[in-house]
């Protein structure tokens, strides 16, 4: 990328007034289920943004690894055909050599199977303008579809002609099209699909101080966090002490059926999971070789409240130590 002078600048005091949420540009279009809390992943540590910081405004929530999460705040999807519309909430500001920030809000995410872009409002010259900020790339893209969620892993953001066009008058560097904009992993609940086979029938009432099948501390491995009430939600890792380098696998129970539930290791929300009929969900994650030694933290939580937290320790041993 070559330095460009003499760019345009883009007003940066009164942008946030300006990105009200944006209606979705697929109204016209009717999906078979709507979206109901979700979270896109934005892993921006491919992207080819240099000399460009990017901060995540709440709702957003920005990770380590240069990964921001974005709540689903409404739309729909065809999980038969992987279309979907998704409104994201939340704001991304860019800080660059150019002096004014530049704030993208109004973020949608639209894909219709074969291929998808990502939407977004700013302001330029102080007047609201939505553009298609990137094409979003779907065939390399893993679609897994539960009963109440649809996942979408590995969607390839790359700038738009007129993304590059906006990121070049902003910062002053010669952005093209087809620059990469990081990988997106997004997860969306869509309720219950009573359509989708039979219904599970009700677990049967356990005799007192016998564990129900399949329950998470019916295993005598399994440390599992306790709570104020049983109905609240809780969560169990299967291997309370493990070595650097291994799997762990946290499994959480007490989620509405078809919630989606967020994973925080060590209070950096990393992965995302569909709760089943029952409200259980189940989450496997490497622990890195050169994870640090002692007490670590899993968290689960949903979009939708995330001041109401469960979470269960483990502890990490090193190779040769006892």
């Amino acid at each position: 990328m070559v330095n460009r002078p003499g760019a345009a600048v883009l007003a940066g005091g009164a942008l946030l007034a300006l990105l009200a949420p944006a209606g979705a540009a697929s109204a016209d279009e009717t999906f078979p289920r709507e979206v109901s809390g979700g979270y896109a992943t934005w892993a921006t540590g491919s992207a080819e943004l240099d000399g460009v910081t990017l901060t995540a405004v709440r709702p957003a929530v920005q990770g380590s690894a240069n990964r921001t999460s974005f709540p689903a705040t409404g739309g729909g999807a065809d999980p038969s055909s992987g279309a979907a519309d998704i409104d994201l909430g939340g704001t991304l500001r860019l800080d660059g050599s150019a002096g004014q920030p530049l704030v993208l809000g109004a973020l949608r995410l639209s894909l219709d199977g074969d291929d998808g872009a990502l939407h977004t409002r700013t302001a330029v010259d102080g007047q609201a303008r939505d553009l298609a900020l990137a094409e979003v790339a779907t065939g390399d893209a893993a679609v897994a579809v539960r009963a109440g969620g649809v996942t979408w892993t590995g969607l390839r953001a790359s700038l738009t002609q007129a993304g590059a066009a906006l990121l070049s008058a902003w910062s002053g560097t010669e952005f093209a099209a087809g620059d990469g904009l990081g990988v997106l992993d997004v997860t969306v609940g869509t309720g219950s699909d009573t359509s989708a086979g039979t219904p599970e029938p009700a677990p049967s009432t356990p005799t007192p101080g016998t564990p129900a099948p399949g329950d998470a501390a019916a295993s005598p491995e399994r440390a599992e966090s306790t709570g104020p009430a049983a109905s609240a939600p809780s969560a169990s890792v299967t291997r309370p002490t493990l070595t650097a380098g291994g799997e762990q696998t946290v499994a959480g129970r007490g989620f509405g059926p078809g919630a989606v539930v967020l994973v925080a290791i060590d209070g950096d929300t990393r992965y995302q999971a569909v709760a089943d009929a029952r409200g259980r969900i189940e989450r496997s994650f490497p622990v890195y070789a050169k994870a640090e030694e002692g007490a670590h933290t899993v968290e689960l939580y949903t979009p939708e409240d995330q001041q109401s937290v469960t979470s269960v320790g483990f502890e990490v041993e090193h190779q040769g130590v006892s």
